[in-house]
């Protein structure tokens, strides 16, 4: 059975996140709440806590250290002031956490004194039931009153105008009162007192169930057992190189806290984009995650196109920019749909989401996902494929394009979505509609594998003339795109079809899904390893030859780690594999430098000028696709692919070193892989048992 690996927090000015699902806490190092810092208890995308200070005798509890036991749970250990006629605090404040669609906090006191302490505990509450984009963009929170209720041992907290949000605060043997819970309690000298508080919310007027019931061991609750089951679903890996193998196993963490499932589908798990602010299922992140974790995940990533091809679009709304057979963008349930895109629950403004969830359902049938799961998403598939010719593709050139159709949306649709994303290399802005030059390879992908379902299904003739139109768009997307002059790819074609000349990453997108001749290939390659482009630990989504490069903004010359490993899988398919190992060894150093995490992005200043990697301040981490990174990392360095005799691995590159996977599952049967520097090999785990009995 796997355990977690505890990991030690610095006391000096840090937060706690705490993940489970969709709901979050943010915290101080000592374990308090306090919502003048943008923290709280999330649930549903509602702040349903924006205070909790924890108090002896009138007085803030000191922190002397945090530790996070697993996503969901940590431990604040503090003193209390001095004692009456005491030197030195004697009073240790144990707090141990559990956070998930509500709260679970134990508390205990150590008195190391040489008499019983006499102790005022009182726990500070407060809410504002403020929007997740309220609390993110320090939104005033105008006109939401709350009510607050003592009753015994509980206090019950809701909103004014009665949409049915609440909480209700409870522990045994203490006094609720208008500000919170108070307990008296006298510790002995050498001894220990203890209490188990909860926080219960409500949405729609109905309480949700407890997710760490006071009574209830911790390994038998939902989150726990949700947890454990997901490291037991995951190979067992081993690595040789320490950097690689910390990533891993701080990413198998992140991704099984970051999961979040529609309760109505509980087989078909999800993961939320990132902590803290975008703990909702994303239509791109989750796609680009299920495709770097599928060879290791497939249950993750069927989960994610079943539950996409559900919310698929149906129908015309220019708000929401629905379109029949487009995959979402993105879905928020906070309380003031007003403040989310589009003005309602689910947003579509995405020109991407769509040909990727095509991408990825032929490379799980790739991948030896069963016909059985992958059929039933047919359906999705045609209306998506449909999608991509008859709305994509706005204007009829053999493009696909995006323009917002109201103010309400984002102004640029791709993943990099700034709206000063998409400029030309004198800074200009692109006027829409833009062609995106990654997106045409998305959908270059994708059309091969419709013509890949087909197949499969049978119809040779379907498939191709599916096979027909992807190359028709790749001879024209290079015609369109390819820069002479600069022996590079244009970021995009603006709305008068002009090359929108940039140079940024997205061109190393183009490799990763095989639009690109072979003859531009090896340029494209020198470019993205130059040293505009080349950072040392990742490469810059913005060239440092172009005006608007900024190696502390969010997409003109920062470093995002999924972007990076996109170039290296790409520079990898055309055989630059030393190329590909340079950006894999920079995000490895990037990871060390982050104990193991790599967070959404990360400033895109030269390792020659700053020697560690510099953290951008509002970076979501735990964040779901640069999670996803270190598996991405470890199948391009062993080579794994699937081909007609199964799985295929090569040898793996000197830092790498030794690689040990169990349990891979393909075509539904356990495989081992085992590679060195020299070579590789792949045995089917029940081939193996069957030899070994022979032998006997």
């Amino acid at each position: 059975m796997k355990h977690a690996s505890r990991d030690a927090i610095d006391v000096a000015g840090a937060q706690v996140t705490l993940v489970e699902g969709a709901s979050f806490c943010v915290s101080g190092v000592s374990g308090d709440l306090h919502d003048a810092h943008g923290q709280g208890l999330f649930v549903h995308d509602t702040r349903i806590l924006s205070t909790w200070v924890l108090q002896v005798d009138g007085h803030d509890v000191e922190p002397l250290a945090a530790t996070r036991v697993e996503p969901f749970e940590a431990e604040f250990v503090g003193r209390a002031p001095v004692r009456p006629g005491q030197v030195e605090p004697t009073v240790v404040v144990e707090r141990h956490r559990y956070v998930g669609s509500g709260m679970r906090e134990d508390i205990t006191l150590r008195n190391y004194g040489q008499e019983p302490a006499g102790v005022e505990l009182r726990l500070l509450v407060d809410c504002d039931f403020a929007d997740l984009f309220e609390v993110k963009e320090n939104r005033p929170v105008a006109g939401r009153g709350v009510r607050r209720r003592p009753v015994g041992s509980d206090l019950l907290v809701w909103t004014e105008h009665g949409d049915g949000r609440g909480i209700r605060v409870s522990a045994p043997g203490a006094t609720a009162t208008e500000q919170g819970l108070r307990f008296t309690a006298v510790v002995p000298a050498h001894g220990t007192w203890s209490t188990r508080v909860e926080v219960v919310a409500s949405v729609s007027g109905d309480e949700i169930a407890a997710p760490f019931p006071l009574h209830t061991a911790v390994e038998q609750t939902v989150p726990a057992r949700r947890m454990q089951g997901w490291r037991d679903s995951i190979p067992d890996i081993s690595v040789e190189d320490p950097a690689l193998s910390r990533a891993l196993s701080r990413s198998e963490e992140d991704l099984g806290a970051l999961r979040i499932v529609d309760p109505a589908y509980p087989d078909d798990d999800v993961v939320a984009a990132g902590a803290p602010w975008f703990m909702a299922l994303f239509g791109r992140d989750s796609l680009l995650t299920g495709w770097m974790t599928l060879p290791f995940s497939p249950d993750l990533t069927m989960g994610t196109l079943r539950t996409l091809a559900r919310m698929q679009g149906t129908k015309l709304d220019p708000m929401s920019e629905e379109e029949p057979g487009r995959i979402l963008h993105e879905v928020r349930r906070g309380a003031d749909r007003s403040l989310a895109l589009g003005g309602n629950s689910v947003y579509f403004g995405s020109i991407d989401s769509t040909p990727l969830f095509l991408m990825l359902l032929g490379h799980a049938l790739r991948w030896g996902v069963p016909w059985e799961q992958i059929e039933p998403l047919l359906g999705a598939a045609e209306a998506a494929a449909r999608w991509i010719i008859e709305y994509g593709d706005r204007d009829g050139d053999g493009f696909v394009e995006y323009q917002r159709t109201s103010d309400r949306g984002l102004l640029n649709q791709g993943w990099k979505d700034s709206v000063d994303a998409i400029c030309f290399a004198d800074g200009r802005q692109a006027r829409g509609p833009i062609a995106l030059a990654e997106v045409q390879g998305y959908c270059y992908a994708a059309l091969l594998a419709m013509a890949q379902l087909e197949e499969r299904r049978g119809d040779g003739t379907a498939a191709s003339r599916w096979r027909d139109r992807a190359q028709r768009l790749r001879e024209r997307f290079h015609e369109a795109f390819w820069m002479p002059e600069h022996e590079y790819y244009a970021l995009a074609l603006d709305g008068d079809k002009r090359q929108v000349d940039a140079i940024a990453s997205n061109a190393g997108h183009c490799l990763w899904t095989g639009i690109v001749p072979d003859a531009a290939a090896a340029a494209v390659a020198d470019r993205l390893l130059s040293p505009e482009m080349f950072t040392g630990y990742g490469v810059r989504t913005l060239g440092t030859s172009n005006a608007r490069y900024n190696p502390v903004s969010y997409h003109n010359g920062s470093v995002w780690p999924h972007d990076s490993t996109l170039v290296a899988s790409g520079l990898a398919r055309y055989g630059f594999r030393d190329h590909a190992q340079r950006i894999s060894d920079g995000l490895l150093d990037a990871a060390t430098a982050f104990d193991g995490r790599l967070p959404e992005l990360f400033c895109g200043f030269d390792r020659s000028d700053q020697p560690v990697p510099v953290r951008y301040p509002t970076s979501c981490s735990p964040q779901a696709w640069a999670a996803a990174v270190p598996f991405e990392l470890l199948r391009i360095a062993l080579g794994l692919e699937p081909s007609g005799s199964g799985l295929d691995v090569g040898a793996t590159p000197r830092r790498v070193g030794s690689v040990s996977i169990d349990k891979l599952r393909f075509e539904e049967q356990p495989h081992s892989v085992r590679a060195d520097g020299s070579s590789g090999t792949v045995t089917r785990e029940s081939d193996a048992a069957h030899e070994e009995d022979g032998s006997r």
